[in-house]
């Protein structure tokens, strides 16, 4: 927590401001001296879709531009083509335009710094500080010896300042094949941190690159490549998960022996966990190549691909990072608060609309027919500025098939023969009998209307307990609903099994087709969404609707949502 002095009407009060540790560090850098103007990144690898977990990142980094007054840098850290498409460039870019992080004109690609990055090698070299070295990868790593033994130098590690210049300029040329040299710093083999055994800076790969193309046959590592990004963009704070911490003295060692004269600071926070997600990216797309999902959007997942398909909003992720907070700790978070999040941002935007899942018909047996009136239907009792509709209202309806019981238990205040309740927006209708099939299954109720009991008449007489939804039948359109669940399997007690693969829920997708809702809802858009009555939040599928035809994916379900039989 820190104090900040807030002047009003002329006086001097203390306000005690909460303020997260890097804003803290910020804070000391900047009355220091030793940082003029804040500047972040988010640097994604471009191997895969964005999770829930980048939007933290993403987010946390945007927003201390935002709050330093300072600028937002998009980075590709493309230096390994053997995983990088140009599909997972696009994807990152509008996933991260849409969580309404900008970056304007600073959109940056680390393959654009090549050049330069070839050069700080040069330098090092120079400098005695790198050295071309001939072992295996294997050789390699048993020479880095344990955590509790030290390494053994390279016999390469001598070469003559001459001899490696002129090596790694062939090795830039293509002259020798993958694997058979690397470019190595020279720091300390017996160092506690195993990072700073002499890293391997530089491989040779004779790859193309998806935006170099075939310029280059060599490539950078990661732990060399990203401290000389950082410091060529002018970052003055490289915000990094705590993976990275064990990582902080080779990225202070690259900027340090590169002489950059504003070195950037790298800064480590935990990693958001959500509770029976998949979100490492190996597992998401283990299950899109193997057709478990389909695809990296899937509302099953949590990729933001995923989220925005299924409903989420960018101002709920948002909520939902502000309540995870940030910490230097590692802790899971509940994927419930992330429903919770969606459900505070849409219950008072979004119209109200009647819809049922799995519906039987319920026939007024003393509605006069071939009669059709219009009721008065707010789109939001909590939002009046959402404004009214008109619903056809008629002799035969569809309700909810559990808002009918032939016998129900105690405290069940809805239809069962010979009790009375309110159609929402409508009249009391009491149950007089009903009709199955052969199976013993309800097929239809029949009711008796009281035309005194109309909502809005102002009718006082006798009370009912219990409100159902209901459509007019003729003109109820048909469409299709999904309902989700997790995607893992919660009763496991694991994500995932020793062998890689996920506990998976068999149960995570339910796909209704005979499902009705209002007839204006055939006009709804891609990423429209709506709170389907007591049957939760649902948005229209971008991807598998169709004119006329919507499909709808339920974003998230309330305490009285419809549940399938499983």
């Amino acid at each position: 927590m820190s104090e900040d002095i807030v002047k009003n009407n002329n006086e001097e009060t203390k306000e005690t401001v909460s303020k997260n540790f890097i804003e803290l560090i910020i804070d000391k850098d900047i009355e220091e001296g030793k940082c003029k103007e804040v500047v972040t990144r988010f640097p994604p690898e471009p191997n895969g879709y964005l999770h829930i977990g980048h939007a933290k990142s993403i987010l946390l980094n945007y927003g201390l531009a935002q709050k330093y007054g300072g600028h937002f840098n998009l980075r590709f850290d493309d230096t390994n083509p053997t995983k990088e498409k140009t599909e997972f460039v696009d994807s990152i870019r509008k996933d991260v335009e849409w969580l309404g992080a900008k970056f304007d004109d600073r959109l940056y690609f680390a393959s654009n710094y090549f050049e330069q990055m070839y050069e700080a090698a040069v330098k090092l070299i120079k400098k005695g500080k790198a050295f071309v070295c001939d072992l295996t990868a294997d050789e390699i790593r048993e020479y880095r010896g344990t955590f509790e033994t030290p390494g053994k130098n390279s016999p390469y590690r001598d070469r003559s300042i001459e001899e490696n210049l002129d090596l790694f300029e062939r090795m830039k040329n293509g002259e020798f094949e993958d694997g058979s040299k690397v470019l190595r710093a020279k720091i300390d083999m017996s160092s506690p941190n195993i990072n700073m055994r002499d890293p391997v800076i530089y491989r040779v790969a004779h790859m193309t690159h998806h935006n170099t193309g075939d310029k280059w046959c060599i490539y950078p590592m990661y732990d060399f490549a990203h401290p000389i990004e950082d410091a060529i963009e002018g970052i003055s704070h490289s915000i990094c998960t705590l993976e990275f911490e064990d990582h902080r003295p080779l990225y202070d060692w690259v900027v340090r022996e590169l002489e950059y004269e504003f070195p950037p600071r790298q800064i480590e926070f935990a990693k958001m966990y959500v509770t029976n997600v998949v979100t490492g990216k190996r597992y998401i797309k283990r299950l899109v190549e193997q057709n478990i999902v389909d695809g990296w959007d899937d509302p099953r997942l949590v990729t933001i691909a995923a989220l925005r398909r299924r409903g989420f909003t960018p101002e709920s992720i948002r909520l939902f990072m502000e309540l995870a907070g940030v910490s230097k700790s590692n802790s899971s978070v509940d994927y419930a608060m992330l429903e919770y999040c969606i459900r505070e941002d849409l219950k008072l935007k979004k119209p109200r609309v009647m819809a049922i899942l799995d519906p039987i018909k319920l026939v007024i047996d003393n509605y006069p027919e071939g009669q059709v009136e219009y009721l008065d239907a707010a789109n939001n009792l909590e939002n009046e500025e959402l404004g009214s509709r008109k619903l056809a209202f008629g002799r035969e309806l569809y309700i909810e098939r559990d808002d009918f019981m032939i016998e129900p238990p105690k405290k069940y205040f809805r239809l069962f023969p010979g009790n009375e309740v309110r159609l929402m927006f409508g009249y009391f209708v009491k149950c007089v009998s009903y009709e199955t099939d052969e199976d013993g299954k309800v097929t239809v109720v029949h009711c008796t209307y009281d035309p005194e009991t109309k909502s809005g008449s102002g009718f006082e007489g006798r009370k009912v307990k219990g409100t159902i939804h209901w459509l007019y039948a003729p003109t109820a359109l048909k469409v299709t609903a999904r309902l989700y669940e997790n995607l893992v399997d919660e009763s496991k007690g694991a994500v995932y099994n020793e062998d890689g693969s996920v506990n998976l829920n068999p149960n995570s997708r339910t796909i209704i087709d005979n499902c009705y809702v209002e007839p204006s809802l055939a006009d709804a858009k891609a990423f429209d969404s709506f709170q389907f009555l007591r049957n939760g939040f649902f948005c229209v599928d971008y991807k598998d609707s169709t004119e006329g035809h919507p499909v709808f994916n339920r974003i998230a379900s309330l305490k009285s949502s419809y549940k399938p039989a499983q």
